[in-house]
């Protein structure tokens, strides 16, 4: 009677060495890259490995190789939907590489991300895919020096070609949809941002402040209220803007999140979206499309941004070309927006 799948034992590197006719130390030096041998041999190793269905141990190559086979990736909020549809880009683009994620994430701390370095480098990762945070440039261009290094979300002069910064020009987004708000007829925009040391938040909101004051109106610091990116924060600010400004007739929204709770504070108030006040979002979480009503929003192609960077640090590892990419934010126009309504 044959074993079971879950019971049968292992193939070892002795029986592919017996199989192949050769030595159990050709095999290993075949298997880490260092032999020095005939084609045929290696041919012959090839054909034992693919009969026998062996499986090489990723640790004790490791140990043997000083390759981890991992990819270090450093988020910054392993539940947060929008780095969510990164990583979800990232775990395709690893997928049958040969290379597997070993994800961290940093809370937006400094030491928190430092710390996460120093335990990639520990594990000995091959290359690091950080998404946003506040690690100082000095810093991420040394890493730059050592190993590939894939940024998402910052713009960072790295010495090595064979790393890579993509951001987006997130204050061009935010000009562009104050400018629709503005095309209909909505004059008093209140803006939810989001904290004041984050760099898209902070180009957001100079996108806003700049539209505004290119068509005439002058920037109003009352009609902005500080946020988190979380969604308590858009429902604080929204019910502080409101009160403050009842001629208010539109909000713009930093993220999705806080504009999630602006719904919810204009629900509670008794405003109807978008007939009394029109909403606009930014990341297009994939539940904005199913808002009530369907959420107007600032698209960022994360998941295609993350596996093109999955891609491209294995580019960088096997040695191998990838196509460049040029990613773009794009409105996703729906429901949450109405021409305003004259008094």
């Amino acid at each position: 009677m044959s074993q079971s799948v879950s019971s049968r034992q292992p193939v070892t590197l002795a029986e592919v060495a017996r199989e192949a006719g050769v030595s159990p130390s050709t095999v290993s030096r075949i298997l880490n890259g260092t032999a020095q041998v005939k084609a045929a041999k290696v041919a012959q190793v090839k054909a034992a490995i693919e009969k026998l269905g062996y499986k090489p141990n990723a640790f004790a190559r490791s140990l043997a190789t000083g390759a981890s086979g991992s990819v270090g990736v450093l988020t910054q909020d392993i539940a947060s939907p929008f780095y969510g549809d990164a990583l979800g880009g990232i775990e395709s683009g690893l997928m049958g590489s040969g290379y597997s994620p070993l994800i961290i994430s940093g809370h937006w701390r400094t030491d928190d991300e430092e710390h996460a370095i120093e335990l990639f480098m520990s594990r000995r990762v091959e290359a690091l895919i950080v998404l946003g945070g506040h690690l100082p440039e000095h810093e991420l261009r040394q890493l730059a020096q050592q190993l590939p290094v894939a940024i998402l979300g910052r713009r960072v002069d790295l010495p090595s070609a064979g790393s890579i910064s993509l951001a987006l020009d997130n204050q061009r987004a935010a000009y562009d949809v104050v400018n629709y708000l503005l095309d209909r007829g909505h004059r008093r925009i209140g803006h939810l941002s989001g904290p004041r040391d984050h760099a898209d938040a902070l180009a957001r909101l100079a996108g806003y402040r700049q539209a505004l004051e290119d068509r005439g109106f002058p920037f109003q610091p009352g009609l902005v209220v500080q946020g988190d990116f979380h969604e308590p924060s858009g429902l604080i600010g929204t019910q502080q803007l409101v009160a403050q400004h009842p001629d208010m007739t539109a909000i713009f929204s930093a993220n999705d999140q806080m504009a999630y709770g602006a719904r919810l504070a204009l629900y509670r108030m008794g405003l109807r979206v978008p007939e009394d006040m029109s909403l606009v979002g930014f990341d297009d979480l994939p539940g904005s499309a199913y808002t009530t009503p369907p959420l107007t929003s600032v698209r960022q192609p994360m998941a295609e941004m993350g596996h093109w960077l999955a891609r491209f640090v294995v580019a960088q590892l096997t040695g191998q070309e990838i196509t460049p990419f040029q990613p773009q934010l794009e409105l996703r126009l729906r429901e949450s927006v109405a021409p305003r309504r004259l008094p």
